[in-house]
């Protein structure tokens, strides 16, 4: 597990969050799973699969 995988798994498991992967691709959801580098958010029922290696920062959500 990388630490990217690994951080989010020990603080943003099962937390609504915003990700950030650059230009206009920003991302908001619960952290629902994270396995094999790939983060699922769920929002309204719809899921969102992101790669790991595009995230460029991420942050609960207030």
């Amino acid at each position: 597990m990388n630490g990217m995988q690994a951080f989010i798994v020990e603080h943003l498991l099962k937390k609504d969050v915003d990700v950030y992967c650059g230009g206009p691709d920003t991302f908001s959801g619960n952290v629902t799973a994270i396995a094999d580098n790939v983060l699922t958010l769920e929002k309204d029922k719809i899921y969102t699969h992101i790669a790991v290696s595009k995230i460029i920062a991420i942050w609960m959500k207030k």
